[in-house]
Formats: C-alpha cells, structure tokens, sequence
C-alpha cells in the first residue's frame, strides 16, 4: 500500500508530544515576529512555483475587533512556501500516490488568499477551500483573478484592471451550498498537471458548523462525495488555545468522511485508503503548539516530515514544520 510505504519514509511515529516540541523549539529558530508577509498592504504581487499573483487581502480586518477572528484576513509567510512545496509534482505526497490528477482535497481555515489551492488545484481534480463566511468576497476575488495561465507581470496588470471583484456570499447550510455550487476551473500552466483543476470556496466554521458530505461539492449520493476526501491540509490555523479543540475535531470529521483504517474497509467498497491529514505551521509558542499536538495524536497517528523532503524555507531551522496524520482505527 502506497500510504504504508510514505508513512515508513518518513520515520518514527510521534507517541510523546513534549518531546516532538522540545526537539522543534530547542533548536534556534529565526525571528519571524507574527508571521505576515505584508500586514499593511491590501495587495500583494507574489511569484509563487513560477506564477505571478495577485493577492487581495484586508488589513482592515485584521486590525479589527470581528468576533471569532481575523487571523485569515492576510497572508502569511508560511503560507507561499508550503503552496510551492505541496503543488510539486516531485514532493512525497505525489510520489507516493498520495496526491494524483483524481485527488479531492480539503482546506482547513484557507484565509482570504486561496493560495494553496490555486497551485495545486491544477494537479488534482478538485480543491474545496473553507474558512469563516468573511472571507468569501476576497477568495472569490483571488480565485477569479488568479486562475488564468501564468504570464508576465506587465500582461497581468492590464487584465486585471479590466476585472471587478466578485460580491461575497451569504452564509447559508452545507446543503444549499452544494445545491447551487458553481465552481471556478483553474487551468494549469505548461507541463499540464492533468487534473481537471476544479476549485471552489465553502463557509465552515470549526465551532458552529457541522461537517458534512456536503462539503466535496458533489451530491450526496455521488460516488465522489461517498468517497470523501483524499487529504484535508492546514496551513498556519493554530495561533490559540481556544481554537486548538475545535480545529482537531473538523480535521478528524473530515477524514472519517472517508474513514481510516478499518472504517475505511467498511465505507468504502472500491477500498479507498484512508484520507491524510497535513499540517503546516510556523513555529511561534512552544505552549500552543504541544497543545495542539497532544489534541491531535488523541485522533491520529502522526509524523513530522522530515527536513530532508521539505525545501530549505520550510524546513524547521527556518521556523516551519509539516506534520502528516492518519486516523486511529476505530474499535
């Protein structure tokens, strides 16, 4: 099994979190302050794997008293190197079978940028992006601003200029969203990804909302949403004690969509293996993070992905770390 061969790559499993914390924050890492990449600017030009961008975000937001956060309302430094790292045809997830043309994948807490999603959109079959309802208008924005063939600066500028930005959405059930989902295609650049580059944007809220079948974008009796999901990916959630909870238990619900383990040989008759969960975060509390981590091993077994199949940016000295998790099977 090609998830067995993956989960051997990379090495010893985690059983003790204040260790795997120790041996991240022993290290010198650098200093990063917050993490944003620009927290003043409304727009960004970003060269991300190649592709010029342009990336809306709110800094009005962020400096905000909104309920229930803001930390989505910009981007953050973690966020373009991870894009790079897991849209790459070469990385381990691809190499392993992992990822493929046939993948669905699910983003946890995307933030107004979609970045993740619209590199690697274009290698799979479909990308379902998720975060509070606030941030829809400026997804929806990136999404249509950004899913046209990459091409010189210059070019971009004066397309853009011709474009408005897309209204938000109103937060609605699961359901009815999936009832009336349009989805934007995303076409790969040269080299062609061979996915059909499907990418959409759905409210969840990891405290309110329940996560559902719904949330593949297809029709609950499809075989696509029976399915479940390939890999539900996080980049930079974990700030706060408070959310900690909450954001492990829509990580686990979203996997066992799909079941892991023996679940999965009961769910799923063309015995789908079981949905990865990945995981990647800048390294700010020690105290957050071994929070998160203890929550997370309660539900999944876990990995760190070692630095060695990680480029040099997003590697632990640089004050990054990606983890891989696998449900427990259940008794």
């Amino acid at each position: 099994m090609k998830l067995d061969a993956l989960l051997q790559l990379l090495g010893e499993e985690i059983s003790t979190p204040d260790e795997e914390t120790f041996d991240l924050f022993s290290q010198q890492l650098p200093s990063q302050s917050l993490g944003f990449v620009d927290p003043k600017s409304t727009t960004l030009e970003l060269t991300v794997a190649g592709r010029d961008l342009t990336i809306h975000q709110s800094p009005g937001v962020l400096s905000s008293n909104r309920a229930g956060g803001t930390t989505g309302a910009v981007v953050w430094k973690i966020t373009p190197l991870f894009a790079e790292w897991i849209s790459n045809s070469s990385n381990i997830l691809f190499s392993h079978g992992i990822l493929s043309p046939r993948s669905l994948v699910l983003e946890l807490g995307c933030g107004i940028s979609g970045l993740v999603g619209l590199l690697l959109a274009p290698r799979i079959a479909r990308y379902v992006l998720t975060d509070q309802p606030y941030v829809a208008r400026f997804i929806e924005q990136n999404i249509a601003e950004n899913h046209h063939q990459p091409q010189n600066r210059s070019q971009g500028r004066q397309q853009q200029q011709q474009k408005r930005p897309k209204g938000g959405q109103n937060k609605q059930k699961q359901q009815q969203q999936a009832a009336k989902l349009t989805s934007t295609p995303v076409r790969e650049s040269s080299g062609g990804g061979g996915g059909g580059g499907l990418i959409h944007f759905m409210p969840l809220d990891w405290e309110t909302d329940e996560v559902t079948r719904a949330l593949t974008g297809a029709a609950v009796d499809d075989a696509t949403a029976a399915a479940g999901f390939d890999a539900v990916v996080a980049c930079d959630c974990i700030y706060n004690l408070a959310l900690i909870e909450p954001f492990v238990a829509t990580c686990a619900d979203a996997c066992r969509l799909r079941g892991g383990g023996k679940a999965a040989e009961a769910e799923n008759s063309h015995d789908s293996p079981p949905t990865v969960c990945i995981v990647a975060q800048q390294l700010r509390d020690p105290i957050v993070f071994e929070a998160w981590l203890a929550s997370f091993v309660k539900p999944f077994r876990a990995w760190r992905v070692p630095d060695s199949m990680l480029p040099d940016g997003l590697r632990s000295h640089s004050g990054f770390v990606v983890h891989v998790g696998v449900l427990r099977e259940e008794a």
